[in-house]
């Protein structure tokens, strides 16, 4: 059996606290930042839960590294989220200075790594990020697939 790679593993924690989201019926994003191999911060989406638009799993993941290392600057630490980060979480990304992100799954329709952006590699900002995409991608992109279709199931229902 394969070994695990350490983004792969880190990324496995990202899809459990994606897995928080969708327990709550909140679209299954989820982040953990990772500072000197371990992680010291976790955040998943709690935008509908909090009627926040601010309530992105990579803002409230940013948020709580920040207060761990007491500064603003992430500059060693590597981020994991299972989905392409928006423009907004792209530009915190940015502003926070952290150095690497590791992606799950593209998001086409809203992301700023690639997709419709690419806010986090802009030679015109004075922060870029490595960034790495696709791994477990599979894997998250069937979680979001998953949560729309019951999603449409709950709609229909009038459950949701």
């Amino acid at each position: 059996m394969r070994r695990l790679s350490e983004d792969e593993r880190y990324m496995r924690e990202a899809i459990r606290q994606a897995r928080k989201a969708a327990a709550i019926y909140d679209v299954p994003i989820g982040c953990v930042i990772v500072h000197e191999g371990k992680i010291i911060a976790r955040g998943y989406n709690r935008r509908n839960a909090d009627k926040s638009t601010l309530a992105h799993a990579e803002i409230l993941a940013i948020r709580k590294a920040m207060k761990k290392i007491g500064d603003w600057r992430l500059e060693e630490c590597t981020m994991y989220v299972t989905l392409e980060p928006c423009q907004m979480c792209s530009g915190a990304i940015v502003q926070a200075r952290i150095p690497r992100v590791v992606i799950g799954a593209m998001n086409p329709k809203a992301g700023c790594a690639g997709s419709i952006l690419n806010i986090l590699e802009m030679p015109q900002f004075n922060h870029q990020c490595e960034v790495v995409r696709g791994v477990l991608g599979e894997e998250c992109s069937e979680m979001m697939s998953e949560y729309f279709k019951d999603l449409r199931i709950r709609k229909k229902e009038g459950t949701a």
